[in-house]
Protein backbone atom coordinates (compact mmCIF):
# COMPACT_ATOMS: atom_id res chain seq x y z
CA UNK A 1 0.00 0.00 0.00
CA UNK A 2 1.33 3.42 -0.92
CA UNK A 3 1.99 5.93 1.82
CA UNK A 4 -0.26 8.97 1.63
CA UNK A 5 1.99 11.91 0.81
CA UNK A 6 1.06 15.26 2.31
CA UNK A 7 2.52 18.65 1.51
CA UNK A 8 3.17 21.78 3.52
CA UNK A 9 2.98 24.92 1.40
CA UNK A 10 4.01 27.99 3.36
CA UNK A 11 5.40 29.97 0.44
CA UNK A 12 5.36 29.43 -3.33
CA UNK A 13 8.32 30.05 -5.59
CA UNK A 14 8.25 33.38 -7.44
CA UNK A 15 5.47 33.53 -10.08
CA UNK A 16 4.26 30.00 -9.44
CA UNK A 17 0.90 29.42 -11.10
CA UNK A 18 -2.20 28.21 -9.25
CA UNK A 19 -3.24 25.46 -11.66
CA UNK A 20 -1.46 22.10 -11.40
CA UNK A 21 -3.20 20.65 -14.44
CA UNK A 22 -1.94 23.35 -16.80
CA UNK A 23 1.63 23.31 -15.48
CA UNK A 24 4.56 21.92 -17.42
CA UNK A 25 6.96 21.83 -14.45
CA UNK A 26 6.14 20.93 -10.86
CA UNK A 27 8.31 22.16 -7.99
CA UNK A 28 8.56 20.01 -4.88
CA UNK A 29 10.50 20.65 -1.71
CA UNK A 30 12.18 17.56 -0.24
CA UNK A 31 13.55 18.70 3.17
CA UNK A 32 15.57 15.55 3.80
CA UNK A 33 18.46 16.00 6.25
CA UNK A 34 19.15 12.53 7.65
CA UNK A 35 22.49 11.39 6.19
CA UNK A 36 24.24 14.78 6.18
CA UNK A 37 27.74 13.86 7.31
CA UNK A 38 29.31 17.12 8.47
CA UNK A 39 27.03 20.06 9.24
CA UNK A 40 23.22 19.67 9.06
CA UNK A 41 20.62 22.24 8.09
CA UNK A 42 19.50 21.33 4.58
CA UNK A 43 15.95 20.58 5.69
CA UNK A 44 15.36 24.33 5.88
CA UNK A 45 16.64 24.90 2.34
CA UNK A 46 13.46 24.56 0.26
CA UNK A 47 11.46 27.02 2.36
CA UNK A 48 14.19 29.66 2.56
CA UNK A 49 15.00 29.46 -1.15
CA UNK A 50 11.33 30.11 -1.92
CA UNK A 51 11.16 33.04 0.50
CA UNK A 52 14.23 34.69 -1.02
CA UNK A 53 12.94 34.14 -4.55
CA UNK A 54 10.70 37.15 -3.94
CA UNK A 55 13.82 39.33 -3.92
CA UNK A 56 14.33 38.50 -7.59
CA UNK A 57 12.81 40.02 -10.69
CA UNK A 58 10.81 37.65 -12.88
CA UNK A 59 12.82 38.79 -15.94
CA UNK A 60 16.21 37.27 -16.77
CA UNK A 61 18.69 39.43 -18.72
CA UNK A 62 20.77 36.28 -19.28
CA UNK A 63 17.94 34.67 -21.24
CA UNK A 64 15.98 37.76 -22.31
CA UNK A 65 12.87 36.02 -21.04
CA UNK A 66 10.55 36.07 -18.05
CA UNK A 67 8.76 33.75 -15.66
CA UNK A 68 5.47 35.49 -16.38
CA UNK A 69 4.51 33.28 -19.31
CA UNK A 70 5.94 30.06 -17.88
CA UNK A 71 3.64 27.37 -16.53
CA UNK A 72 4.95 25.84 -13.33
CA UNK A 73 3.27 24.83 -10.09
CA UNK A 74 4.70 24.63 -6.56
CA UNK A 75 3.37 21.67 -4.57
CA UNK A 76 5.16 22.76 -1.41
CA UNK A 77 7.35 20.61 0.84
CA UNK A 78 6.73 16.91 1.33
CA UNK A 79 5.96 16.32 5.01
CA UNK A 80 8.68 13.74 5.58
CA UNK A 81 8.76 11.49 8.66
CA UNK A 82 12.06 12.68 10.15
CA UNK A 83 14.01 9.75 11.54
CA UNK A 84 12.56 7.26 9.03
CA UNK A 85 14.91 7.38 6.04
CA UNK A 86 13.36 4.55 4.02
CA UNK A 87 9.85 5.95 4.27
CA UNK A 88 11.12 9.43 3.40
CA UNK A 89 12.78 8.11 0.25
CA UNK A 90 9.64 6.17 -0.59
CA UNK A 91 7.53 9.33 -0.31
CA UNK A 92 9.94 11.30 -2.52
CA UNK A 93 9.89 8.53 -5.13
CA UNK A 94 6.11 8.28 -5.00
CA UNK A 95 5.78 12.03 -5.56
CA UNK A 96 8.15 11.91 -8.53
CA UNK A 97 6.20 8.99 -9.99
CA UNK A 98 2.91 10.88 -9.81
CA UNK A 99 4.37 14.01 -11.41
CA UNK A 100 5.79 11.94 -14.27
CA UNK A 101 2.56 9.99 -14.74
CA UNK A 102 0.79 13.33 -15.05
CA UNK A 103 3.10 14.20 -17.95
CA UNK A 104 5.02 16.91 -16.11
CA UNK A 105 8.67 17.64 -15.35
CA UNK A 106 9.71 17.13 -11.71
CA UNK A 107 11.80 19.91 -10.17
CA UNK A 108 12.95 19.02 -6.65
CA UNK A 109 14.53 21.39 -4.14
CA UNK A 110 16.55 19.78 -1.35
CA UNK A 111 17.39 18.90 1.24
CA UNK A 112 20.45 16.71 1.11
CA UNK A 113 21.72 15.11 -2.08
CA UNK A 114 20.25 11.67 -1.38
CA UNK A 115 16.89 12.96 -2.65
CA UNK A 116 18.22 12.56 -6.18
CA UNK A 117 18.22 8.76 -6.02
CA UNK A 118 14.48 8.10 -5.60
CA UNK A 119 13.63 10.77 -8.16
CA UNK A 120 15.94 9.35 -10.81
CA UNK A 121 14.63 5.84 -10.18
CA UNK A 122 11.28 7.04 -11.49
CA UNK A 123 12.62 9.31 -14.24
CA UNK A 124 14.73 6.51 -15.76
CA UNK A 125 11.74 4.16 -15.71
CA UNK A 126 10.02 6.60 -18.07
CA UNK A 127 13.17 7.54 -20.02
CA UNK A 128 15.42 4.44 -20.23
CA UNK A 129 18.11 6.25 -22.26
CA UNK A 130 18.41 8.96 -19.60
CA UNK A 131 21.70 10.79 -19.16
CA UNK A 132 22.46 12.47 -15.84
CA UNK A 133 24.41 15.72 -15.52
CA UNK A 134 25.93 16.06 -12.06
CA UNK A 135 27.34 19.43 -10.95
CA UNK A 136 29.14 19.01 -7.62
CA UNK A 137 32.37 19.46 -5.68
CA UNK A 138 32.15 15.84 -4.52
CA UNK A 139 32.06 12.67 -6.61
CA UNK A 140 29.44 10.99 -4.36
CA UNK A 141 30.47 7.62 -5.84
CA UNK A 142 31.39 5.68 -2.69
CA UNK A 143 29.70 2.31 -2.48
CA UNK A 144 29.09 2.86 1.22
CA UNK A 145 29.76 5.56 3.78
CA UNK A 146 30.19 4.60 7.44
CA UNK A 147 28.71 1.25 6.44
CA UNK A 148 25.60 2.76 4.83
CA UNK A 149 24.78 2.34 1.15
CA UNK A 150 22.17 5.10 1.24
CA UNK A 151 23.90 8.40 1.96
CA UNK A 152 24.46 11.79 0.39
CA UNK A 153 28.03 10.52 -0.15
CA UNK A 154 26.89 7.43 -2.12
CA UNK A 155 23.98 8.88 -4.07
CA UNK A 156 25.58 8.96 -7.53
CA UNK A 157 26.86 5.40 -7.08
CA UNK A 158 23.26 4.33 -6.55
CA UNK A 159 22.20 6.40 -9.56
CA UNK A 160 24.79 4.58 -11.69
CA UNK A 161 23.01 1.34 -10.81
CA UNK A 162 19.82 2.74 -12.40
CA UNK A 163 21.13 4.25 -15.63
CA UNK A 164 23.21 2.89 -18.50
CA UNK A 165 26.96 2.70 -18.11
CA UNK A 166 28.76 5.94 -18.96
CA UNK A 167 25.50 7.90 -18.91
CA UNK A 168 26.66 9.92 -15.91
CA UNK A 169 28.50 13.19 -16.59
CA UNK A 170 30.14 14.91 -13.62
CA UNK A 171 31.45 18.48 -13.60
CA UNK A 172 33.46 20.46 -11.06
CA UNK A 173 34.53 17.42 -9.05
CA UNK A 174 37.38 18.27 -6.70
CA UNK A 175 36.91 15.99 -3.70
CA UNK A 176 36.65 12.23 -3.17
CA UNK A 177 38.49 9.06 -2.19
CA UNK A 178 40.50 6.91 -4.61
CA UNK A 179 37.73 4.30 -4.80
CA UNK A 180 35.44 6.91 -6.32
CA UNK A 181 37.85 8.08 -8.98
CA UNK A 182 38.71 4.48 -9.91
CA UNK A 183 35.00 3.73 -10.34
CA UNK A 184 34.49 6.92 -12.35
CA UNK A 185 37.21 6.00 -14.87
CA UNK A 186 35.27 2.89 -15.89
CA UNK A 187 31.65 3.93 -15.42
CA UNK A 188 31.24 7.71 -15.72
CA UNK A 189 32.42 10.79 -17.58
CA UNK A 190 34.03 12.74 -14.77
CA UNK A 191 35.60 16.15 -15.28
CA UNK A 192 37.76 17.43 -12.46
CA UNK A 193 37.85 20.98 -11.11
CA UNK A 194 36.45 22.80 -14.14
CA UNK A 195 32.80 23.17 -15.09
CA UNK A 196 32.13 25.39 -18.08
CA UNK A 197 34.80 24.25 -20.54
CA UNK A 198 34.24 20.47 -20.20
CA UNK A 199 30.48 20.92 -20.24
CA UNK A 200 30.55 22.84 -23.51
CA UNK A 201 32.80 20.17 -25.03
CA UNK A 202 30.23 17.41 -24.44
CA UNK A 203 27.12 19.48 -25.14
CA UNK A 204 26.61 18.07 -28.63
CA UNK A 205 26.65 14.44 -27.48
CA UNK A 206 23.92 15.21 -24.93
CA UNK A 207 21.40 16.71 -27.34
CA UNK A 208 19.82 13.47 -28.55
CA UNK A 209 19.09 12.12 -25.05
CA UNK A 210 16.64 12.90 -22.26
CA UNK A 211 18.58 14.75 -19.57
CA UNK A 212 18.29 14.89 -15.79
CA UNK A 213 20.30 17.58 -13.99
CA UNK A 214 21.33 17.32 -10.36
CA UNK A 215 22.95 20.47 -9.02
CA UNK A 216 24.74 20.49 -5.68
CA UNK A 217 25.25 24.11 -4.64
CA UNK A 218 28.77 23.31 -3.42
CA UNK A 219 30.00 23.01 -7.01
CA UNK A 220 30.22 26.79 -6.71
CA UNK A 221 33.15 28.16 -4.73
CA UNK A 222 32.26 28.87 -1.08
CA UNK A 223 33.20 32.51 -1.67
CA UNK A 224 29.88 32.69 -3.56
CA UNK A 225 27.95 29.93 -1.79
CA UNK A 226 29.12 29.43 1.82
CA UNK A 227 25.78 28.15 3.09
CA UNK A 228 26.32 24.44 2.55
CA UNK A 229 27.31 21.62 4.85
CA UNK A 230 30.52 20.47 3.16
CA UNK A 231 32.32 23.45 1.68
CA UNK A 232 35.08 22.73 -0.81
CA UNK A 233 37.31 25.65 -1.89
CA UNK A 234 38.41 25.95 -5.53
CA UNK A 235 35.03 25.88 -7.24
CA UNK A 236 33.52 27.76 -10.15
CA UNK A 237 31.97 31.20 -10.01
CA UNK A 238 28.26 31.92 -10.01
CA UNK A 239 28.73 33.76 -13.33
CA UNK A 240 30.01 30.55 -14.96
CA UNK A 241 26.89 28.73 -13.85
CA UNK A 242 24.57 31.28 -15.44
CA UNK A 243 26.57 31.11 -18.67
CA UNK A 244 26.12 27.33 -18.73
CA UNK A 245 22.41 27.47 -17.97
CA UNK A 246 21.82 29.46 -21.18
CA UNK A 247 22.77 26.34 -23.15
CA UNK A 248 20.23 24.18 -21.31
CA UNK A 249 17.62 25.40 -23.78
CA UNK A 250 19.32 23.15 -26.32
CA UNK A 251 18.71 20.04 -24.21
CA UNK A 252 15.68 17.85 -23.52
CA UNK A 253 15.54 18.30 -19.75
CA UNK A 254 13.11 15.86 -18.14
CA UNK A 255 13.99 16.41 -14.48
CA UNK A 256 16.05 18.60 -12.20
CA UNK A 257 17.06 18.99 -8.59
CA UNK A 258 19.06 21.51 -6.60
CA UNK A 259 20.42 20.33 -3.26
CA UNK A 260 22.58 20.93 -0.18
CA UNK A 261 21.68 24.54 0.59
CA UNK A 262 21.91 24.93 4.38
CA UNK A 263 20.38 28.22 5.59
CA UNK A 264 21.71 27.97 9.19
CA UNK A 265 25.22 28.25 7.69
CA UNK A 266 24.23 31.01 5.26
CA UNK A 267 24.52 34.08 7.44
CA UNK A 268 24.41 36.57 4.54
CA UNK A 269 21.71 34.47 2.81
CA UNK A 270 23.60 34.79 -0.45
CA UNK A 271 23.64 31.02 -0.98
CA UNK A 272 19.86 30.70 -0.76
CA UNK A 273 19.45 33.73 -3.00
CA UNK A 274 21.89 32.27 -5.53
CA UNK A 275 19.97 28.99 -5.47
CA UNK A 276 16.71 30.86 -6.09
CA UNK A 277 18.25 32.65 -9.06
CA UNK A 278 19.54 29.37 -10.52
CA UNK A 279 16.05 27.93 -10.18
CA UNK A 280 14.56 31.00 -11.87
CA UNK A 281 16.90 30.54 -14.83
CA UNK A 282 16.09 26.83 -15.11
CA UNK A 283 12.35 27.46 -14.96
CA UNK A 284 12.61 30.01 -17.76
CA UNK A 285 14.55 27.44 -19.82
CA UNK A 286 12.22 24.49 -19.38
CA UNK A 287 8.76 25.61 -18.17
Amino acid sequence: MKTKVQFLNQCNFLRSKENYEESKVVIVGAPLDQTTSFRPGTRIGPRRIRELSYGLEDYSPYLDDSLNEKNFYDLGDIELPFGNLNKSLEMIEQTAQQILEDGKIPFFIGGEHLITYPVIKQVVSKYPKLKVLHFDAHADLRDSFFGERLSHATVLRRVCECIEDKHLYQFGIRSGVKEEFDFAKDHANTFLIDVKEPFLKVLEELKSFPIYITFDIDVIDPAYAPGTGTQEPGGCTSKEVFEIIKTFRELEIVGFDLVEVSPPLDFSERTSLLAAKIIRELLICIA
